[in-house]
């Protein structure tokens, strides 16, 4: 992923919401006169903001009373994108979904309508772009800007005696040392999720490389190899540790239980990224929280966290000309209403993909995120880049791994036949 440029996320910081209404919120304020009702419905990935996803849309209904919203909100143990292939097929496909851009890009072309002409497009930051332009066409809204890491419980850091991030494995270690004898789980581990191993934490095996993007060129063109990458072998080391000092059974535990876990405070640390603040601020407000850079052997660490637009709303080419209208109305509302924009901000925390939108008391998460795009301390998201079927594959041989069903070596190789498998295809 390219990294936005720094005076960019200058803007994130100092541009300001207007007190006063603009003229777009003040003609959505008027009540629509009547028309045939319009039922969009929504496909909404994130678990996390369900709720508030749903106030949204009542929000956005009672102002265009012609229009219903119905959210499907899926996510956290879901087969995404088998469940949307089937309902693809089934002829109830949404009318806005969600893409990941680059290769699913392209592997959904046919459903994805042209969005060139909207006017949030201006409002972007033009590298947010980038994964979702085919041809020179935007076929898809980034919905925020997200990073991930370790984020820690700084009052259980503090009862154990721990009073600086680990930068290195070693130091790592001898944290969750201190932890355990303090009576303190280290990790939550709630690995029963593909995406969580096959993903994120992979993600980091490739986002440190020296040239990420040329790694990927080598391993499509056979002159690099996963399994005699020592980075790869340096991550599982990482998992290794996690699962030393982690909370049990790992393979059962799912993406809802792990967050619960944390914020209880019956772990110390998570692999996660700030997208896990609502629902520390609805099960645990107040949390002292960091977030720190995974490290994964002992070169001192960079400072850098995994930073990246996870996903862009799509409209689906597919639907009636009705709907596509007013799914780009809504998806506009979304971005440039002062109502749509607090929605963004203040109730699902996102830290904003667009030059217009000022962060409104992001949390601890967010904030750190935009501190380290401050100092230019980011590592990319590679895995939009990954052949199409190769991250469920890396993640269900990881749970192998988990499981003791396969050794290191092993593990190695299925990365390594999966890549291959994958590009033939």
């Amino acid at each position: 992923m390219r990294k936005l440029p720094l005076i960019l996320l200058t803007g994130v910081i100092t541009l300001s919401l207007t007190g006063c209404q603009n003229p777009d919120d003040r003609e959505m304020e008027k009540p629509t006169p009547s028309k045939p009702d319009v039922t969009l419905t929504i496909r909404n990935p994130k678990v996390e903001i369900s709720t508030q996803f749903e106030q949204m849309a009542k929000t956005y209904e009672k102002k265009n009373p012609h229009v219903h919203i119905v959210i499907h909100t899926v996510g956290g143990a879901a087969d995404t994108l088998s469940d949307l292939k089937a309902e693809m097929a089934s002829g109830k496909a949404p009318d806005i979904f969600t893409n990941t851009g680059f290769e699913n890009a392209k592997l959904w072309r046919k459903y994805l309508e042209d969005l060139s002409d909207q006017p949030w497009v201006k409002d972007a930051y033009d590298d947010a772009l980038n994964p979702i332009k085919l041809n020179r066409k935007i076929y898809g809204m980034p919905m925020n800007l997200e990073g991930y890491g370790l984020i820690y419980n700084k009052e259980l850091f503090r009862k154990a005696g721990i009073t600086r991030e680990p930068g290195t494995l070693s130091e790592l270690t001898a944290a969750a040392q201190k932890l355990k004898k303090a009576g303190i789980t280290p990790f939550a581990t709630g690995y029963y999720e593909d995406w969580k191993l096959g993903v994120h934490l992979l993600n980091i095996a490739f986002a440190m490389q020296k040239d990420p993007a040329t790694f990927i060129q080598r391993l499509n063109n056979g002159t690099a190899r996963i399994d005699h990458n020592p980075t790869f072998n340096d991550v599982l080391d990482f998992l290794d540790l996690t699962l030393k000092y982690g909370t049990a059974n790992p393979l059962t535990t799912d993406y809802t239980a792990e967050v619960n876990r944390f914020a209880n405070g019956n772990a110390a640390i998570i692999l996660q990224g700030n997208w896990i603040q609502p629902m520390i601020n609805d099960l645990a407000p107040g949390m002292k929280l960091g977030l720190m850079p995974v490290p994964i052997n002992e070169e001192p660490s960079t400072g850098s966290i995994v930073v990246s637009v996870p996903n862009y709303w799509v409209v689906n080419k597919q639907a009636s000309s009705e709907e596509k209208k007013e799914a780009k109305k809504f998806l506009n509302w979304m971005a440039s209403s002062s109502k749509g924009k607090a929605f963004m901000t203040e109730k699902f925390k996102f830290i904003p993909a667009f030059k217009t939108i000022k962060p409104a008391n992001p949390g601890p998460l967010a904030a750190e995120i935009m501190q380290h795009y401050k100092e230019g301390k980011t590592l990319s998201s590679n895995w939009f880049h990954f052949p199409v079927g190769v991250r469920d594959e890396f993640g269900a041989a990881m749970k192998m791994y988990v499981g003791k069903k396969l050794t290191r070596e092993q593990l190695l190789h299925e990365f390594q036949k999966s890549w291959e498998r994958s590009i033939s295809q």
